[in-house]
C-alpha cells in the first residue's frame, strides 16, 4: 500500500486502548530516576503513555500500570507530582 503514512500508536496504561501517539501524554523516568511529563515526546529515558483524562491516570495508578511500565516502585508523592503536572497543563491549555 504505497503512499500511506504510518501513524505511531501507543497503548494507554489506564484504559489499555491504543491511540495515536500524538494524542497521548508521555511520562518519563530519566536515567537518574526522575519522573516527569514529556510534552515533546523526545526526552531520554523510559517512557509510558496515558490518555489525556484523569480517569485513565487514576486507573493506571490503582492498577500499578506506571510501576509495570517503569519496572520500579513509585511513591505516592510521585503520583501526586505527575497528576499536578499533567492536569495543570491541561487546564492551562484550555484557558488559552
Amino acid at each position: 500500500m504505497k503512499g500511506q503514512k504510518n501513524i505511531p500508536e501507543r497503548m494507554c496504561l489506564g484504559c489499555r486502548t491504543v491511540h495515536p501517539k500524538k494524542d497521548m501524554i508521555r511520562v518519563v523516568r530519566s536515567p537518574e530516576n526522575v519522573y516527569s511529563v514529556d510534552m515533546t515526546g523526545k526526552s531520554p529515558g523510559r517512557g509510558a503513555y496515558i490518555c489525556r483524562n484523569e480517569e485513565c491516570f487514576r486507573r493506571a495508578e490503582k492498577e500499578h500500570g506506571f510501576e509495570r511500565a517503569f519496572k520500579s516502585k513509585m511513591e505516592v508523592a510521585i503520583y501526586e507530582t505527575l497528576r499536578k503536572e499533567i492536569f495543570q497543563d491541561e487546564v492551562a491549555s484550555k484557558e488559552s
